[in-house]
């Protein structure tokens, strides 16, 4: 049997147009990563509601969120983006979100949820994707830089979690 590069997604790997009704999973993966780290600068967790009305709004502006699920149904991560900064003139450049289970890290998940991503944004006009990661997670900034982001700044001190300021390092790829 041919052995797998350690980056190749696993052959279960199912990659899906989020609908509301995956809103409690997603929420229930997404609020350790918000309690307990500051990989996020959100302060609370998202309910399964909130979640329902952020797919439902991003799907209605035009933007994707995606689920990636294994054969078994079991949910391994989401990503979504969404337009990086109000107004016209920053109609073709994005932002994304991706957050995987801790067992889907290292398996291909998130490759593939970038590409939907990626191929998504760029499909409907879009130019630019931009990550913005927390200083305090640099696997993040790793993970990007091997999907070709290339690092255009850091804001020191632009977010506040835990009791103290976290930099944002912005990333960019051209899509």
């Amino acid at each position: 049997m041919p052995e797998t590069a350690p980056d190749a997604a696993p052959a279960d790997l199912r990659i899906l147009a989020a609908v509301p009704e995956d809103s409690a999973a997603v929420a229930a993966l997404w609020a350790p990563w918000i309690r307990d780290t500051a990989i996020t600068f959100a302060p609370t967790p998202r309910s399964a509601s909130e979640v329902a009305a952020l797919i439902r709004d991003r799907n209605a502006a035009g933007h994707g969120f995606f689920v990636a699920r294994d054969s078994g149904g079991d949910l391994l991560g989401f990503a979504s983006y969404s337009q990086f900064r109000a107004g016209a003139g920053y109609a073709r450049s994005m932002e994304h979100t991706v957050i995987l289970a801790p067992e889907a890290r290292g398996r291909g998940a998130g490759r593939a949820l970038m590409a939907a991503v990626e191929t998504h944004a760029k499909a409907r006009g879009a130019h630019l994707m931009v990550a913005a990661v927390s200083g305090e997670n640099p696997s993040a900034r790793l993970f990007h830089e091997a999907l070709g982001y290339r690092h255009c700044g850091t804001i020191p001190g632009a977010g506040f979690k835990f009791g103290r300021y976290l930099d944002l390092i912005l990333l960019a790829k051209e899509l």
